[in-house]
């Protein structure tokens, strides 16, 4: 899913992320040695604009996959799966990835601690993070891909 628009955004981020670096060149020279080196600038990326979306989506699949498994829908590592193949596509940073990863279990553990067996809430709550979950991985290509 991501897979569709991943380059041109990552594409952007970088042209601004070198663009609003400036000239970082600086010229030291050493105490010792009349040497002139030069400081390699440190680039950094902005995250995606659809970040915000993608982190609520991480912790939707951690929800699922717990609320799934408990109401007896037999999927196995489905929703995990989806996870890992969303950062996968994504090709996050080390920080992003982490980030993504910590949602997904926050989901997972937020109802692990409310629900032990499948009630009349629990399967609402799938059915809503279900709508949930498609509506922003319906979004994040629609609204930020090319």
């Amino acid at each position: 899913m991501a897979k569709r628009f991943n380059f041109s955004l990552k594409a952007a981020l970088i042209i601004v992320a070198i663009c609003t670096t400036g000239n970082s060149y600086a010229q030291t020279t050493d105490e010792n040695s009349e040497q002139t080196t030069a400081e390699t600038p440190k680039i950094t990326t902005l995250p995606p604009a659809y970040e915000r979306q993608m982190l609520r989506l991480s912790e939707v699949l951690g929800s699922l996959h717990y609320l799934r498994e408990l109401c007896g829908a037999n999927e196995g590592a489905k929703w995990r799966q989806a996870m890992q193949d969303m950062i996968k596509d994504e090709e996050p940073t080390d920080e992003r990835k982490a980030q993504m990863i910590a949602n997904f279990n926050h989901g997972f553990r937020g109802f692990q601690e409310i629900y032990r067996e499948c009630t009349q809430s629990a399967i609402e709550a799938n059915k809503r993070y279900i709508a949930e979950g498609m509506r922003l991985s319906g979004e994040i290509p629609t609204r930020y891909g090319r």
